[in-house]
């Protein structure tokens, strides 16, 4: 097994979670088996019970597991199945230490950080590193390591010291340690190295010397600030890369790629190299495409936690994916729902006509997942605004209950329909809490992780699941649509067209005489890619900019000839054409081609 550890100097958010899934992306272009673990020194067990504001979202794997955000990038980048044990914690690892404290495993020894907690991590990385995460059940070839937060934090120097012991317990050869740094540029436009140097010099005071130093900085790194850093951080100038601002992160793979990273983890880890060149030629398609759409489709998030993008990050990904798909740029406008009630005309009138307009000049309407009363009503005024105007809307978990609500209230004459979240007393309860997964608790007390939903009627989300009986998406929610009052609702063509596989849980539903009206209890953006967009998702864009009708005649395939890559539509530039030939054709390229340069990539534009 070979390790590659990801540390973080200066500030944390510097996209160490990219560099990873960067870095795991052309490995994977080698045909290396990989697989990726993040470290948390906080002390929570999990990332169940954060709020959005503190660290974005939470991101959902197939087994439940609640995560850090950055699994997410993890997955979408190689394309892979995680376990709740790639997310290491302080929490997880003190709880560890200390079960086998009360079972006497340590008999009778006292028990410290060195050697008990460190020895804990190291076993735990050596554990999870062999289990499989693709579809061939092989072990992982190469893991790579995130550690969170920045050298010198208080929280995670029993994980540095961990690392500093487990290059020496596998070797050498085994181990490469990449630090990111953060190159700051001034109003006055010189670059600054001293950040990164004071940052490198903390990390080798601390027993680990970076193999790499990569380079964050607003616009190209300078070759006379790259030779500072080699001089000063005892690097080859090779070994310090750069990595600049883009327009999408789907080019950092390729500028890796570009720095001859292959060869440079070839070299020092004695990796066996077997290139699938048409890996890179799609991430260079999907990059080259997303720079070159202007046509834009507007749609508008209608959410909770609107003050830190990042609360929403799956969600913006999966529009994302399915924007690229659809030919179209993504304009996102994210609308504060508690800005949308109607008390809101009273008390701050400017936002609410702002909120509103917003909302009108929208494509489409989408309600994302959340908890908690507030925003509630403006999130139901939305659905009621995007049901009665034919424009496409798309609800995801309270989403799709926000729809059942506001279809009872405003067309069944259910007075006061609510959900027992928000309103434990209502007389019209059609969302009800499911007690089995309400234990007291807030930890891992939801229905969580992948579940089968059978799709029990003919409808579009099944067209565009392509003709699948049944799919297994991931959820986490406490509330349901309660069972009993169904009936009232398909009578008046609200369609619950999916259920579990107990035909009691209401899956997903499906509005008739509606251009695009879907809700879904689960999470479907955990489980899109970039090259593979979430078909509900995708739906939802093609319905926005008016393509729907098209692809559904089309049989749901966005080429006529390869669904599995990008289109080709009637229109696009030659270059586009080009580049799907030699993903397709897999041409005959050296593994010179496969690292191309940016002098040689201008040269084939």
């Amino acid at each position: 097994m070979k390790y590659i550890l990801v540390s973080g100097g200066v500030i944390s958010g510097i996209g160490k979670g990219i560099i990873a899934s960067s870095i795991g992306t052309i490995l994977k272009s080698c045909g290396l088996r990989v697989t990726a673990i993040k470290i948390d020194p906080y002390l929570n067990i999990d990332a169940g019970t954060f709020s959005p504001y503190e660290h974005g979202e939470v991101f959902v794997l197939d087994d439940g597991g609640e995560v850090d955000l950055d699994l997410g990038n993890y997955e979408r980048f190689l394309n892979v199945k995680l376990h709740r044990d790639n997310n290491i914690t302080t929490g997880k690892i003190y709880q560890q230490v200390i079960n086998k404290e009360r079972r006497g495993d340590y008999l009778g020894k006292t028990v410290q950080v060195v050697p008990h907690v460190t020895n804990a991590i190291m076993e735990w990385v050596e554990k999870v590193a062999k289990i499989p995460v693709d579809n061939t059940e092989a072990s992982p070839e190469v893991c790579i390591i995130e550690l969170g937060g920045t050298v010198g934090d208080i929280e995670g120097m029993p994980f540095v010291e961990a690392f500093r012991q487990f290059q020496f317990r596998v070797k050498q050869e085994n181990f490469c340690n990449i630090h990111v740094s953060l190159v700051p540029q001034p109003t006055a436009g010189e670059q600054k190295s001293m950040p990164t140097q004071n940052s490198v010099r903390a990390l080798r005071g601390l027993g680990l010397s970076p193999d790499l130093i990569v380079c964050r900085s607003k616009t190209p790194l300078e070759k006379e600030v790259r030779e500072k850093i080699s001089n000063i951080c005892h690097v080859g100038p090779s070994q310090v890369i750069g990595v600049h601002d883009f327009s999408c992160i789907y080019h950092v793979p390729l500028l890796l790629q570009e720095q001859n990273l292959t060869q440079y983890f070839a070299k020092r880890l004695s990796l066996t190299i077997r290139p699938r060149k048409s890996m890179l030629y799609k991430w260079r398609t999907l990059a080259e495409k997303h720079d070159r759409v202007h046509t834009s489709c507007t749609i508008a998030l209608v959410g909770k936690y609107t003050k830190l993008e990042d609360a929403y990050a799956s969600v913006i990904k999966a529009l994302r994916h399915s924007a690229i798909m659809a030919n179209r740029k993504l304009e996102l406008t994210i609308i504060e729902a508690a800005h949308l009630e109607e008390e809101m005309k009273t008390k701050k009138p400017v936002e609410f006509y702002e909120a509103w307009k917003k909302l009108c000049c929208a494509q489409g309407v989408l309600v994302p997942g959340g908890f908690g009363n507030r925003g509630t009503e403006g999130k139901i005024a939305a659905v009621h605004w995007a049901r009665t105007h034919n424009k496409p809307f798309l609800g995801i978990c309270l989403g799709m209950q926000m729809a059942v609500i506001e279809f009872a209230r405003n067309e069944l004459g259910l007075k006061g329909a609510n959900s027992t979240e928000n309103a434990p007393d209502t007389e019209n309860p059609v969302v009800i809490d499911m007690p089995e997964h309400t234990n007291g608790n807030m930890g891992g007390t939801m229905r969580l992780g992948a579940r089968k939903t059978i799709f029990k009627t003919e409808c579009m989300l099944k067209k565009l699941y392509k003709n699948k009986e049944s799919i297994e998406e991931r959820h986490r929610h406490r509330y349901e649509v309660n069972p009993s009052l169904t009936h009232l609702f398909e009578e008046k063509g609200f369609r619950f067209v999916a259920q579990d596989t107990e035909g009691v849980r209401m899956e997903a539903i499906e509005l008739d005489d509606h251009p695009f009206f879907v809700g879904i209890q689960s999470h479907p953006e955990f489980k899109s890619r970039p090259l593979e967009p979430s078909p509900p998702y995708l739906g939802f864009i093609l319905a926005s900019c008016g393509k729907l009708p098209q692809y559904m005649q089309r049989g749901c395939r966005l080429s006529p000839r390869h669904e599995h890559l990008l289109s080709t539509e009637e229109g696009d530039s030659d270059l586009e054409e080009e580049l799907s030939k030699i993903v397709l054709e897999g041409k005959n390229h050296s593994d010179s081609n496969d690292s191309t340069s940016s002098e040689s990539t201008k040269g084939s534009k």
